[in-house]
């Protein structure tokens, strides 16, 4: 259910635990309720079960002294994905930490990739997004940018195969370094 945004992730939930949703503004506005819970709590208990993979914060301060610029590209609502960054990566200069923000269409639009690649002040030719999921290739491919999937994501093997993938965080520096 992740990976879409917050509020359809809540939404999914909503119908997949029985709860009739119907597009009405009744429903609407039962999503929104609830999706306005869900992100209190998921706020206030953030840090419990999100954690940086192994080796990425290393790889992100060493990335980071060799001042190649980052950013983050995320459909966590934008309040959350601030957060995570603040609490795991507080010391990495990132050009841009994008989030779901309301206005702002969720990737795989590649409007997220104009605007990293506007605020970090980079070429397309010279990016890279590095994600877990079929929607970030997309994301990439449709922002006519280069990409490289992560073995170690959320999603499995299967889901990446059409995708060049990396196997370790080792792997993901030497690559990226060599850019």
């Amino acid at each position: 259910m992740v990976g879409h945004g917050v509020r359809n992730l809540v939404k999914r939930a909503l119908m997949a635990s029985g709860v009739q949703i119907e597009d009405t503004p009744d429903g609407e506005a039962f999503v929104d309720e609830a999706l306005a819970d869900f992100k209190a709590y998921y706020s206030a208990h953030i840090d419990v079960y999100s954690k940086p993979y192994p080796g990425i914060p290393e790889l992100l301060a060493e990335l980071d002294a060799a001042r190649v610029k980052l950013a983050v590209v995320s459909n966590k609502f934008q309040e959350g994905t601030d957060q995570l960054i603040r609490e795991f990566f507080p010391k990495i200069r990132f050009a841009a930490i994008l989030g779901n923000r309301p206005g702002y269409p969720l990737k795989p639009d590649p409007a997220i990739v104009e605007e990293a690649l506007a605020r970090a002040g980079v070429l397309r030719s010279d990016a890279l997004l590095v994600g877990d999921s079929p929607t970030d290739m997309h994301t990439a491919e449709n922002g006519g940018i280069d990409s490289l999937a992560v073995s170690w994501g959320y999603r499995t093997r299967e889901d990446l195969a059409a995708y060049r993938i990396v196997e370790s965080t080792a792997d993901l520096r030497k690559i990226i370094l060599e850019l």
